[in-house]
């Protein structure tokens, strides 16, 4: 007997007792549907804080003075501003530097002197602690979220979805226009030489979230 035929035995006699009104039974589900998660906004803060990320709540209202409390907090002096971003929101935040992604052609050298970027945001998913740039407006280009070393990252109670199912469905129009997405679980870290962690290898340090309602 040969390798494929006894894969193909066993199959059958794990098979053996299975009645064809077993196989047949169909699971009701539909995709892009919720996961259960419980609260979906409190699993989102858990699982993002668990990537050693800081995350912070505030009211719409509050938004300006929590992305300035980010910005000295993670010690950023000059930060990127993608295209679209609210000039608003930056208002609180005085002694800061902002260089706007649209002032001219920044080159990666142009980023990496500046010490961080605030962007806005498409899809948080609860179920990983992921959040999803689909690099719309307020969220600029890859480059401005993976060059600098800190990322203070607006995000709104309402793009909070449950699973990765359900963040898909939302990021279809994205897709259908062949947009590119990054999915961002906490800082960027990994543990491949020794197993000793080292940040900030393939995109920023420090991971600063706001979570807006």
């Amino acid at each position: 007997m040969n390798a494929r035929d006894e894969i193909l035995a066993r199959t059958r006699a794990a098979l053996a007792d299975v009645t064809p009104s077993d196989a047949d039974v169909q699971v009701p589900w539909t995709y892009g549907q919720p996961v259960e998660v419980g609260d979906v906004l409190a699993t989102f803060v858990e699982r993002v804080e668990d990537y050693r990320a800081t995350v912070v709540r505030c009211a719409a209202s509050e938004l300006p003075a929590a992305i300035a409390a980010g910005l000295k907090f993670t010690g950023t002096d000059k930060a990127v501003v993608p295209t679209g971003l609210d000039p608003e929101w930056l208002s609180a935040a005085t002694g800061v530097r902002f260089v706007s992604e649209d002032a001219g052609q920044l080159g990666n050298d142009d980023l990496n002197r500046l010490d961080g970027v605030v962007t806005a945001a498409a899809v948080g998913i609860a179920e990983t602690g992921t959040i999803v740039l689909d690099h719309g407006p307020g969220q600029g280009r890859r480059a401005l979220t993976l060059v600098p070393d800190r990322h203070v990252c607006v995000i709104t109670a309402e793009q909070v979805v449950s699973g990765v199912p359900e963040a898909v469905a939302r990021l279809r129009p994205s897709i259908a226009a062949r947009r590119p997405l990054t999915w961002i679980s906490g800082p960027s870290a990994t543990s491949d030489i020794e197993l000793s962690r080292v940040e900030g290898v393939h995109g920023p340090r420090q991971l600063y979230v706001i979570v807006v309602g």
